[in-house]
């Protein structure tokens, strides 16, 4: 068996970024950047209202100014403003030539066509001044950031209405097992409701990858030999089940004389110890355990990695410290990934592991908000005691 780490790190190895596309800003809501985006024009293009009010010359007011005419948003004012003059003006009006603030219109009084200024007022007020959000050429998001709503906001405030992202990366998915039956089918005897497949498309989506979904296989060569097929022009193929010994052997057979290749089998870990990689006529492969929560959580650890890695962006797993809320026992030669719930108590994180960590309840997993991580040959560790975990 190896490492989580030296799995992790042999697997993440062997991908590099995919291509790039250019996508409408509508179109680009969690797709990563392929190149830098900068604004094509400057926010705002001119000094704007931030109030209902009146512009002024500060030197003006307090005082009675003739009303020389008004400047709603989108219809700019046409002309400068003198002394003595005022101008009606709305919030995101364009402030006119010669104005130098807004007195609001709470702080007037208005009789016909001349108005009466009741306070004074400093240059700048209530003007917020060319440039103030950002300017032409400035950078708006830097490549390798994936896009929040928030960013496709800026990226068209900055007038930019296509950008270059990461093609989203093509994973085949199947589940292999002859016990498997999809949610409302009959079931064999002894058979079993395929699960895993549901979250793992939902896992791989999210993470940015786009999923070729080929169902659940049946136990034969024939069907197997059929991922082969299925994976020309992908980028990562992922397997559910098959890779308990039997299984696994049943896997190269079908798959060797298809251009299979293993890079390793087994890693050091609970949940997910027999977990294969390797090559399928040159596309990576990732066989994941057929138990629910072993196969998601090595998705997690494993999968999303590879998908980073071909996006372009940080393969690490993000982790926290906590704090525990009850004492655990000393672990065994296999990092250990348990099943817990977080709290927040005077703004620290605490952490419960969950009693039964059996890796066919997904009822557990459901519930979980976290995994705590254990080192091999951790020694037992008292409630209070500091332990990193991966939020979920």
């Amino acid at each position: 068996m190896i490492s989580v780490a030296e799995a992790t790190q042999r697997v993440v190895a062997v991908f590099a970024p995919v291509a790039s596309q250019t996508v409408p800003v509508g179109e680009a809501f969690a797709r990563v950047l392929a190149e830098p985006v900068e604004a094509r024009m400057t926010q705002p293009p001119a000094p704007m209202s931030s109030m209902d009010g009146y512009a002024v010359r500060a030197a003006d007011v307090p005082g009675t100014l003739k009303l020389a005419g008004s400047a709603p948003a989108g219809h700019p004012f046409a002309g400068s403003l003198g002394a003595g003059q005022t101008v009606r003006i709305f919030t995101g009006g364009v402030v006119p030539d010669g104005a130098d603030a807004i007195v609001i219109q709470e702080d007037t009084e208005a009789q016909g066509a001349r108005i009466v200024m009741k306070v004074a007022a400093k240059p700048g007020k209530h003007i917020r001044p060319a440039g103030m959000d950002f300017r032409q050429g400035d950078l708006l998001a830097p490549p390798g950031r994936r896009l929040t709503a928030r960013d496709l906001s800026l990226i068209a405030a900055g007038d930019v209405a296509e950008v270059r992202v990461r093609r989203k990366p093509v994973v085949v998915v199947a589940a292999t097992g002859d016990e498997l039956s999809l949610p409302g089918q009959p079931r064999s005897a002894g058979g079993i409701v395929a699960s895993s497949g549901f979250a793992l498309k939902a896992m791989i989506e999210s993470w940015g990858g786009g999923v070729r979904d080929l169902g659940v296989l049946p136990d034969r060569i024939e069907a197997i030999q059929g991922i082969a097929d299925a994976a020309q022009g992908a980028d990562l193929v992922v397997t559910l089940g098959g890779a308990s010994v039997g299984d696994h052997d049943l896997i190269q057979n079908a798959l060797g004389p298809r251009g299979f290749e293993l890079d390793f089998w087994k890693i050091a870990m609970r949940p997910g110890k027999p977990l294969i990689f390797g090559r399928l006529g040159g596309v990576p492969l990732i066989g994941l355990p057929g138990n629910p929560v072993s196969a998601l959580v090595c998705a997690t650890l494993f999968v999303q990695p590879a998908i980073s890695a071909l996006l372009g962006t940080e393969t690490r797993i993000a982790t926290r410290a906590a704090k525990l809320a009850q004492p655990l026992g000393p672990n065994d030669s296999r990092q250990d990934y348990l099943r817990c719930e977080t709290t927040t108590r005077d703004g620290e994180l605490w952490v419960r592991a969950f009693d039964v960590q059996d890796s066919s309840m997904l009822s557990g997993l459901a519930k979980a908000d976290a995994l705590i991580v254990r080192p091999p040959h951790a020694t037992a560790i008292p409630a209070g005691a500091r332990v990193e975990v991966i939020p979920l």
